[in-house]
Order: C-alpha cells, then sequence, then structure tokens
C-alpha cells in the first residue's frame, strides 16, 4: 500500500487487513521504534522487516512508503495499491490528522508524538512535508512500480469512489490462484486499475 502522507494508506489497509483476513503491517512503527524520534538505522530497519515477512507468509497487507526496504516487500507482493487521490483530499486529511494529534498529544508509535514545535516551527511538518514533497512522492512511486522487480498486479487509485469500490469487492483469491483477486485486473506495464470514475 502505497501513497502521499493523508492518503489513507493505514485506513485502508486496516479494512482490507480486516474485510480479508490477513494480518496488518504498518511500517512505520517498526521504523519509528525508539522514542523521541529516534529511527532505527537502515539496515537494522530491514533486518525487522525481512523478519516480519517471514513470520507471515501465509499473507500480509503491508502499508508505508519507505524505498529502503521496498526491494524486501515487492517481490513477494501479489497486489500493489498506489493511492493517488486528489491534492486538495489528501492535504485535507493531512491537516486535520495534524492538527488533532498534535493538539491532542497523541502518542503515535512507540512514545513518538508530533508536537507543537514540530508542527509548526520545525521544516519537518508534516504540513509543509504534505506542500513540499508532493509531487515527488507521487513521481517516485509510479517509477518505483513500474520499474522495481516485483509481478504483483499494480491499483492506482485516484478517487474516494475507487477506493470504496476496491474495499467493497476485493476478495482472497480461490487456493491454487497466484494472486489475491481484487474488483478488476491491472497490468504493470499500464500501472492502472479498470475502475469506476468516482
Amino acid at each position: 500500500m502505497y501513497g502521499p502522507s493523508g492518503s489513507g494508506k493505514s485506513t485502508l489497509g486496516a479494512a482490507l487487513a480486516t474485510r480479508l483476513g490477513l494480518p496488518w503491517i504498518e511500517l512505520d512503527p517498526i521504523y519509528h521504534a525508539r522514542p523521541n524520534w529516534d529511527d532505527l538505522p537502515v539496515e537494522e530497519f530491514r533486518e525487522q522487516v525481512e523478519q516480519v515477512i517471514a513470520e507471515h507468509r501465509d499473507g500480509w497487507i503491508i502499508d508505508g512508503n519507505y524505498g529502503m526496504v521496498r526491494d524486501l516487500i515487492l517481490p513477494w507482493a501479489q497486489t500493489a495499491i498506489l493511492l493517488e487521490l486528489p491534492f486538495a483530499t489528501v492535504y485535507r486529511r493531512l491537516v486535520r490528522r495534524t492538527l488533532g494529534r498534535t493538539l491532542g498529544g497523541t502518542e503515535l508509535w512507540n512514545g513518538n508524538r508530533e508536537s507543537f514545535r514540530q508542527t509548526f516551527l520545525s521544516q519537518q511538518s508534516m504540513l509543509w512535508w504534505g506542500i513540499s514533497v508532493w509531487s515527488r512522492t507521487n513521481r517516485r512511486l509510479r517509477e518505483a512500480l513500474r520499474e522495481e522487480a516485483h509481478s504483483a498486479h499494480v491499483y492506482r487509485l485516484r478517487t474516494a469512489g475507487q477506493v470504496r469500490y476496491l474495499l467493497e469487492n476485493a476478495v482472497l483469491a480461490d487456493p491454487g490462484t497466484p494472486s489475491h483477486e481484487l474488483p478488476s485486473s491491472a497490468h504493470k506495464e499500464d500501472d492502472d486499475a479498470n475502475l469506476p470514475r468516482r
């Protein structure tokens, strides 16, 4: 599950995991494993992700954009979902989420919180991040899904209606079928989903 911050990766990931009866794995709490945003070194992060994948060989839903572990995840993935909702939709969600977390002092992962200073007085602010890396994030994710080695079906979801449609219709593949069945087929070459445009 890929997409810019605020695009709904975790929300959709959790919902799909519930619908399909698969474990839901967020990369954020693995990477932000220690308090005060003392993130894991890359090699340790990769080891942790490899371990999680090894523990769930029967299937999983993973969400997170971390390029340093994409090569560990994509080769095992049967389906990749790229959330490309309109900027206004995503940024509105991001602002609402960030302000709620900041003002409420919400703990995100392992003691980490988005502070007032981080949100309003820092270049690391998610509010600034959501604007400054929007186009670059989408472009890099599209390129990665086209160019990195994998055999997953790729679905690009551009509207909230497409997201709802996928969630309402996703089912596990029949035994012996090599991939999970989603509401329509897609090919890595065109990197698109034939979903309703609503």
